[in-house]
């Protein structure tokens, strides 16, 4: 009886976790793309500034639409097959690619700043990891 106790609170945790993962990625990409856009604005040039902005803004509104079709697929009410997310993922994976595309190709930004752009969600992933190992290693000292 206890094991399935300690299983079910597992899952609880297990849960609690990547909830609290998904809440800091979420807030933490708008605030690093904030941060980054200000700083580019203020110490670079006008087209790392662009590259900055339009980077972020496409990987950061793409995160958030994948969390949303992937919530409103997976919710029991509105379950839809795999291939229906595969097929808006890839929708959004091309739209991206001609929207960089473009970006680059006609000297719209320039490549390291779109690259900084580009990298938003990905930091706030990596800071989400950290806090989580942090949390994990700083309580099990504790108890």
């Amino acid at each position: 009886m206890s094991e399935i106790r300690q299983a079910s609170k597992s899952i609880v945790d297990n849960a609690e976790i990547q909830r609290r993962i998904l809440t800091f990625v979420n807030v933490a990409n708008w605030v690093l793309f904030a941060v980054l856009v200000v700083g580019g604005m203020l110490l670079a040039g006008s087209k790392i500034f662009l590259g900055i902005l339009f980077g972020g803004l496409i990987v950061t509104v793409n995160f958030h639409l994948l969390a949303r079709t992937l919530k409103h697929s997976l919710t029991p009410p509105f379950l839809k097959s795999h291939n229906s997310i595969l097929a808006k993922y890839y929708v959004r994976f091309t739209i991206s690619g001609l929207i960089i595309f473009v970006l680059i190709s006609e000297h719209i930004v320039h490549p390291i700043g779109l690259f900084i752009g580009l990298s938003v969600v990905v930091a706030s992933i990596m800071l989400a990891t950290v806090c989580e190992i942090t949390k994990l290693f700083c309580c099990k000292e504790a108890v």
